[in-house]
């Protein structure tokens, strides 16, 4: 009787007049900036720099070369005055006025209508998040000021490391959403869905809506929180006292509705969909809508757990998975936008990678984590490091647990935190809070972030992305321990006490990691570009004292190649030792499973021009390690072990499969010295042996081919491998790479033959496809296809199906390239070790 009443009570009032109190209006754009004597113009969100970049006072050549040196930060020392000019309707008795502001770096006075209405004392912090009552200010034409001041050393403000020069503005301006919300008496703040799922069947799960309502009057309100996802309609009845604020749980207890009979479960991608749902909230007074949203959430359940070594792992819906992913960072002046996100979104989807850690709460709108909930992208945002350490913060304090110590400084850290964690916790991309970067916070920290978690959240929390030990919530379950530098393939294989594939590396790689010559042509002056030991590419590497400049990059060229003659040598050889050494770090981890758990490449992208740490470069650009990356995580793939000279099958997938497995392995001359097929089976996450390689007297290429059951091609994967290997001097390790006592040698690979390819290019639309013929009998090795538009610029953003490609004796191969835009007048470039450059048109 009590289910049809409710039932017959709710569609009452869904039958009720649409009579809304509630409107949100974001203010983008309109804004007037005023710095001394200066007016500029913007939008919102932006940056001093940002500002300043789009109004023509700076343009991208002042990141190029050393112009940035020069760069005149005095500006930066006012305070920078917002302006915007907005009207409201008449507003209506029980109707409130609130201003929110999602992002101000650092502080700021904000005034409203000449009022001020909130001071730099309680405006500060970038990861603040502020909603203001202004009905008693607002009028029907409204003038809001914003007055920001820039962040000072010791503040715990946005930051870069050593990725990158710092922000010449210090990110100083609104950097987030500046919105104006009219309510009526009750305000719907933080709406969130968790999930539970039935591990064992996937077939129901339960939910839990969770809200924050405010009463925004001086007297009790009765009212009715209804909510609708999918067919199903939720409905709730809430009484507030005056003034309360009040956040509301809603369980599949209450309302049976929230128990979901096969739920379409959210996946990261490469184990299935990444579905999502609408919920459709309101809270109703009186028959009127007194606020209203609409938000999306995924349904899935994440859990970690430790392995018996004691390194943590992560659980999606059941499922053990392994995480390959990412260092991300934004723009180094916060310029991002919707279109730039999804491109590099697209990016690490087609790298295969399933997760991008955020060493910060990056992103200066949702828009990066709605990419990661649509794409199926696994997010591990937190705290950066660089309020760990005394040389980077500017505070005159640290020790073990860094820089935020006084009471201050923890309760507005703390609060970030808790502002961080509403904002986003509807993500279902989200798997866990990092605390912590570097090191843990200090314990009375640490007993605020866990009760902020236990109270609004209920993902993983991990203290510190290094191996530690809390006092409070015991060890970690992650390693930090490098590289930073360059280690060969084998490295990552054979290590067992550094950054080798054991555990959860949460940040490591091989260190520069060059773009291609197009992109170094814009950042290094034309008379510095050979050779590479000077100031020029030394400020474009990392800003970290042990990586500002190539130089261990270019000894190990001239330990296994013999050197370079000049710059496009040099990034011939850069390319393979980059394409095969990251590869290499993803692939060991994958076939170390199940004692490997995650591995974070450091980094995924570049904040500005950047010679080192990045998949793809500034200019959206992909380094030859993309293409390697992408090779190495296939879902299903054959793998070359370094270590015990044997390839191994890798099926990540949910169910065993069988498939053919074939190797071909091939002398410096291009004569065959070994193949295999095999026929066999592997389930999920079970590495197996399949073949073991005969020895090489000198360099060689493996050629190694996987199909499913129907013989079909899943991929393929290639190598080229050499009879001497590297020896590393493990007693000489350093914290960010370990030395080389003997060097792999390539050097034969300069006495390869020349081969010749024919080359059939096609444009169809969004699509170039390419027919690659070796016409020799000998391989061509390692093939690069660049596209570039009618004025001579390499295409950007491009998702080529493989490059930097290598071809058997007589081999065909079909390869396309997706565009991100329409273009005619194209040409295809390719280049290789053995022949000879070839440009062509694109009809």
């Amino acid at each position: 009787m009590k289910k049809l009443l409710g039932s017959l009570l709710l569609l009452f009032l869904l039958m009720l007049p649409n009579l809304a109190y509630s409107q949100t209006r974001v203010l983008k754009d309109g804004w007037k900036v005023q710095v001394g004597n200066r007016t500029f113009f913007t939008s919102i969100p932006a940056t001093a720099m940002g500002i300043l970049m789009s109004n023509g006072v700076y343009n991208e050549k002042i990141l190029n070369g050393l112009e940035y040196k020069k760069l005149d930060k005095s500006r930066f020392s006012r305070p920078w005055i917002f302006r915007n000019a907005f009207k409201l309707p008449e507003l209506k008795p029980n109707q409130h006025v609130f201003l929110k502001l999602d992002g101000i770096s650092f502080s700021a006075n904000v005034l409203l209508n000449e009022k001020l209405i909130a001071s730099r004392d309680s405006i500060k912090g970038p990861f603040r998040q502020f909603t203001l009552d202004v009905t008693k200010w607002v009028r029907s034409e409204n003038e809001l000021v914003i007055q920001v001041f820039a962040a000072k050393p010791g503040d715990f403000n946005i930051g870069y490391v050593d990725w990158n020069p710092r922000p010449a503005d210090e990110s100083m301006g609104i950097f987030r959403e500046v919105s104006v919300n009219i309510v009526g008496d009750v305000m719907i703040s933080n709406p969130v869905v968790h999930s539970k799922v039935n591990t064992t069947t996937l077939k129901e799960a339960w939910l839990t809506l969770e809200t924050e309502l405010t009463n925004c009057t001086n007297h009790s309100v009765k009212g009715s929180l209804v909510g609708k996802f999918g067919s199903d309609y939720i409905f709730y009845p809430v009484k507030l006292k005056a003034n309360e604020k009040k956040m509301v749980k809603i369980t599949p207890a209450q309302v049976a509705k929230l128990h979901v009979d096969n739920p379409r479960l959210w996946w990261c991608h490469n184990l299935g969909n990444a579905d999502m749902y609408t919920m459709d909230l309101e809270f109703d007074v009186e028959n009127h809508v007194s606020d209203k949203c609409s938000f999306m959430f995924g349904i899935r359940e994440v859990k970690d757990y430790l392995t018996p070594e004691g390194y943590k792992g992560f659980i999606l819906n059941g499922k053990k998975v392994l995480i390959r992913g990412a260092g991300w960072t934004d723009d180094i002046f916060l310029r991002d936008t919707p279109e730039t996100y999804e491109k590099q979104i697209n990016l690490v989807k087609d790298m295969n990678l399933n997760t991008i850690r955020l060493e910060g709460f990056w992103g200066n709108t949702e828009d990066l984590y709605n990419l990661c909930d649509k794409n199926g992208i696994m997010v591990m945002p937190g705290w950066s490091c660089h309020w760990e350490w005394k040389h980077q913060n500017g505070s005159d304090y640290e020790d073990n647990y860094g820089c935020v110590k006084s009471e201050a400084d923890m309760n507005l850290v703390a609060n970030e935190f808790r502002d961080q964690v509403l904002w986003l916790r509807n993500h279902p991309s989200i798997i866990a809070w990092f605390v912590g970067s570097d090191k843990l916070p200090r314990p009375e920290l640490e007993t605020r972030y866990r009760h902020i978690l236990s109270v609004i959240d209920d993902r993983p929390y991990i203290g510190s992305a290094g191996s530690s030990v809390s006092q409070l919530s015991g060890p970690t379950g992650m390693k930090m321990n490098g590289p930073y530098e360059y280690v060969g393939p084998k490295y990552w294989f054979e290590d067992t006490k550094h950054g080798g594939a054991f555990g959860f590396n949460t940040e490591t790689g091989i260190g520069a990691q060059l773009p291609i010559k197009e992109s170094i042509q814009k950042m290094i002056p034309a008379d510095k570009l050979w050779p590479v030991n000077n100031e020029y590419y030394g400020y474009h590497c990392a800003f970290n004292n042990n990586m500002d400049s190539l130089g261990v990059l270019t000894n190990v060229i001239n330990q296994k190649f013999g050197g370079a003659t000049d710059l496009d040598d040099y990034l011939k050889k850069a390319d393979l030792l980059n394409y095969d050494g990251t590869r290499s770090m993803y692939e060991a981890f994958r076939v170390n499973m199940p004692h490997s758990t995650g591995i974070i490449q450091w980094m995924l992208n570049s904040a500005w021009p950047c010679l080192y740490w990045q998949l793809y470069d500034y200019y959206g650009i992909p380094t030859a390690a993309y293409y390697s990356v992408k090779a190495g995580n296939a879902k299903e793939q054959l793998i070359y072990n370094y270590k015990d000279n044997s390839v191994y099958l890798v099926n990540e997938g949910f169910y065993p499969q069988e498939y053919t497995a074939d190797m071909k392995l091939y002398d410096l001359n291009s004569k065959m010295i070994q193949q295999e097929e095999k026929t066999l089976k592997a389930s999920p996450s079970v590495p197996v042996k399949v073949f073991t390689l005969n020895s090489l007297k000198d360099n060689g290429f493996l050629f190694l081919q996987l199909k499913g059951q129907d013989k079909k091609v899943i991929a393929n994967n290639s190598y080229c491998l050499t009879a001497k290997e590297d020896v590393y001097d493990w007693e000489n390790s350093k914290w960010f790479y370990t030395p080389l006592k003997e060097a792999a040698d390539y050097k034969s690979l300069a006495t390869l033959p020349i081969t010749n390819l024919e080359i059939t290019p096609k444009l169809n639309y969004r699509t170039v496809n390419v027919t690659l013929k070796n016409t020799s009998e000998k391989i061509s090795f390692f093939n690069r296809l660049t596209l570039k538009d009618a004025s001579g610029n390499v295409l950007p953003y491009v998702w080529w199906t493989n490059n930097y490609v290598t071809l058997q004796p007589g081999e065909t191969m079909d390869l396309h390239c997706d565009l991100d835009n329409t273009y005619s007048n194209l040409t295809l470039t390719v280049s290789g070790w053995n022949m000879k450059e070839q440009v062509v048109k694109v009809p």
